[in-house]
């Protein structure tokens, strides 16, 4: 048997060992989800219901007691009590989607509001967030900074689910995380930091934008402009154009940016894409914003600049 065979072979049972892990941990964790939602279940059945759950602590920790002693710790009070919240912030087990792991599921349960808990859920959904990131997300403050959507209605998106918005995505401020210097900062620079992250992925646009390009050229009456970033949205199928401001909005800066969505609109979207739409980031707002700004398709924020090795 040749060498180049031998190493094939080697490939093909690596592969078909991953994929089998990925299946055995995809059910092992699906398995766990629902036998701790089924014990905190019973855990609440058993101290006379909903309403007389937390009044039941001296029958967890009696529970708890015996069970760690034959199943291990898994199964003590404090365990036993993050069971019975489970089940009591998730009554519905099949709203359980398949992308949460008990990892997950432990972070989100000291969240109490509940479209906040909808919100990062469906980022883990969306991002396929790890552990480690959705405790970054938290810690960002990333619901809190939702500058657009409805924040008293956040559904948890299904499958087919397509009505997800570039307002359910928008935050203000969008932190801008960086280890350049920042000091006497102009436009270029900024746009340099911004294109370093975009193409890191580090950028907080939210999800499903991919960069067409940035300071894009286009010609509008026989002069030639350059757009910060034009993306393309394949969660909306919309352009998406981007100007970034160092100072705070000015209503020109409309102007501008909606002269470039029109652009878009007229020369580089195909009929079956959605309206183009913008996002203006600016230093500060002020109350310009509020009252001349009808646009619906465009959004304006602000964005925060982070030094990196400062936040470490």
């Amino acid at each position: 048997m040749t060498e180049e065979k031998i190493y094939s072979e080697i490939v093909e049972l690596i592969e078909e060992g991953e994929v089998k892990k990925f299946v055995r941990e995809f059910k092992e964790n699906s398995e766990t989800l629902k036998t701790n939602w089924e014990i905190g279940r019973l855990l609440v059945n058993a101290q006379g219901g909903e309403s007389r759950a937390k009044y039941g602590d001296n029958l967890i920790k009696k529970w708890g007691e015996k069970l760690s002693l034959d199943y291990g710790k898994n199964y003590g009070t404090r365990n036993l009590k993050i069971f019975r919240q489970f089940y009591l912030t998730f009554p519905i087990v099949h709203a359980l989607r398949a992308q949460l792991t008990w990892t997950h599921v432990k972070i989100l349960l000291p969240i109490k509001n509940e479209n906040e808990r909808n919100y990062y859920i469906n980022q883990i959904i969306l991002n396929n967030l790890s552990s480690r990131e959705l405790i970054q997300e938290i810690k960002s403050k990333a619901f809190e900074r939702l500058s657009y959507a409805d924040k008293n209605n956040i559904k948890l998106i299904t499958d087919n689910d397509n009505s997800i918005t570039l307002s359910d995505m928008i935050k203000d401020p969008i932190i801008i995380k960086t280890d350049k210097d920042t000091t006497n900062l102009t436009e270029q620079k900024l746009h340099e930091i911004l294109i370093e992250l975009v193409e890191n992925h580090y950028m907080e646009l939210g999800v499903g934008f991919a960069l067409i390009g940035h300071e894009y050229k286009c010609k509008i009456d026989n002069r030639t402009y350059k757009i910060d970033l034009l993306f393309f949205n394949y969660k909306i199928n919309a352009f998406v154009v981007v100007e970034v401001k160092i100072k705070e909005y000015n209503p020109k800066d409309r102007g501008q940016i909606e002269s470039y969505m029109d652009y878009v609109d007229k020369n580089i979207k195909e009929n079956y894409h959605n309206k183009t739409e913008g996002i203006l980031v600016v230093r500060e707002k002020n109350k310009l914003v509020t009252k001349y700004v009808s646009n619906n398709n465009l959004y304006i924020t602000t964005y925060l600049l982070e030094n990196k090795k400062q936040v470490n």
